[in-house]
């Protein structure tokens, strides 16, 4: 366990938890577990009103990261600018994809997710597990564009709508 590998994450960062999304780390405690004493990241996720607990030398391990950078965020929205990708393959491998992608918390594969599965208003409905693969990748995406940029989630996602808008168009 390195100093510099500890010392990555501080108090008040936000940071991309790949199962949960952003959340913001609200300290740093020691706890004791199992007659072992750890050093836990307390990281909350206020819009799931939820607290995690993350022992800090296995954070990066679980794919803990600090938010993306602006070019990783412009680079996504290029990705949502292209034509959708959809495979032929069977609805049910479809959505394994796609749910590996979600909880891979890699902001561009979350946009091909979002791409994917957006519909326009002149095209087929969705069906009820595509639209809840697609509401849960549009708001692990617009929350961390949020996040980067330091708009507010309701800016962030009309412009990701307008920028899935145009694309049809």
């Amino acid at each position: 366990m390195s100093k510099s590998k500890k010392n990555e994450f501080r108090p008040n960062d936000y940071v991309v938890y790949p199962a949960h999304g952003v959340g913001q780390i609200v300290s740093i405690e020691e706890q004791e577990v199992a007659g072992m004493s750890l050093e836990l990241f307390v990281i909350s996720f206020e819009k799931d009103k939820m607290t995690l607990r993350v022992p800090t030398h296995k954070a990066t391990d679980v794919g803990m990261r600090s938010l993306s950078s602006p070019d990783v965020v412009s680079r996504a929205m290029t990705t949502l600018k292209g034509k959708a990708k959809v495979k032929r393959a069977m609805w049910s491998r479809r959505a394994q994809e796609y749910e590996q992608k979600i909880n891979s918390g890699d902001l561009i594969a979350i946009a091909e997710v979002v791409r994917d599965l957006h519909r326009n208003d002149d095209q087929r409905e969705q069906s009820y597990s595509e639209r809840q693969l697609y509401e849960a990748a549009l708001e692990r995406l617009t929350r961390e564009i949020a996040a980067v940029s330091g708009t507010d989630e309701g800016t962030t996602a009309k412009q990701v709508d307008e920028v899935l808008v145009a694309r049809a168009a």
